[in-house]
């Protein structure tokens, strides 16, 4: 198959471009898993195109509470936000925002646009100021969320916490993953570098006919294709690091 959609097409990809069918790839079926899960966690850790911004809902369970802390799965790389989802059946009418909206947007075509996003956004100072967010720390290998608040009195059992995560896009539900350009480039270096050091272990020895192997050649041109596709990735697909300010 000339475009690969799944881990099995990927490798014959893989096999066809070292020239399998032509002569013999001496890798076998485990170290051919080994590269492509290789290949799929370098091209997860730093392509742009393998992660994706989602919000995902939690109903808060009484293990959260006990725990503080969630678990929200070992795909999500990292955690921006963690947003409260207050019931809007509950409107509380000495609320100023309820009151601004009352008093000033009666009518949406008498109302100075620039003068109630200035309001709102001096009223969202004063509340980060004289408020805050409660802060969070995610740790990706544990698969745990911790929020530092009061978990007895801050919040209920089954109210809703709304979790802004970057996610790993799964390459078996999105198969196009499996061909994308990088991917099977950086794959296919793999191999031949496995392939290399496999036939490194019989450098020297002498066929009949004359034939001799040459692992370490091939050894040497795989590590270099693979140390130009990394600094290709680094150069062209890896996202900038965020500036922190304050």
């Amino acid at each position: 198959m000339a475009t690969p959609n799944s881990r099995a097409t990927l490798i014959s990809y893989c096999k066809r471009k070292l020239g399998d069918g032509v002569i013999d790839i001496n890798v076998s079926t485990d170290q051919a898993d080994d590269v492509i899960d290789d290949a799929l966690q370098y091209y997860q850790d730093y392509h742009y195109d393998a992660i994706t911004r989602n919000y995902l809902k939690h109903q808060v369970t009484a293990d959260d509470k006990t725990n503080k802390y969630i678990a929200i799965g070992t795909s999500v790389t990292g955690v921006s936000n963690v947003f409260p989802i207050e019931d809007s059946s509950n409107v509380n009418m000495f609320d100023l925002r309820y009151q601004l909206r009352l008093n000033d947007l009666y009518d949406f075509t008498d109302v100075q646009m620039l003068h109630y996003s200035m309001v709102s956004s001096h009223m969202e100072t004063i509340d980060n100021l004289m408020v805050g967010h409660h802060p969070f720390q995610f740790s990706r290998h544990q698969d745990r969320l911790y929020i530092y608040m009061d978990w007895t009195n801050d919040i209920a059992v089954d109210e809703y916490l709304l979790i802004e995560v970057h996610e790993i896009l799964s390459p078996d539900t999105y198969t196009s993953v499996y061909n994308d350009r990088w991917l099977k480039r950086y794959s296919t270096a793999l191999m031949k570098r496995q392939w290399g050091q496999n036939l490194s272990k019989f450098e020297g020895l002498q066929l009949p006919g004359g034939i001799t192997y040459s692992g370490a050649t091939l050894l040497q041109e795989a590590t270099t294709e693979i140390e130009t596709l990394e600094t290709q990735m680094q150069m062209n697909y890896e996202e900038m690091p965020q500036m922190l300010i304050g």
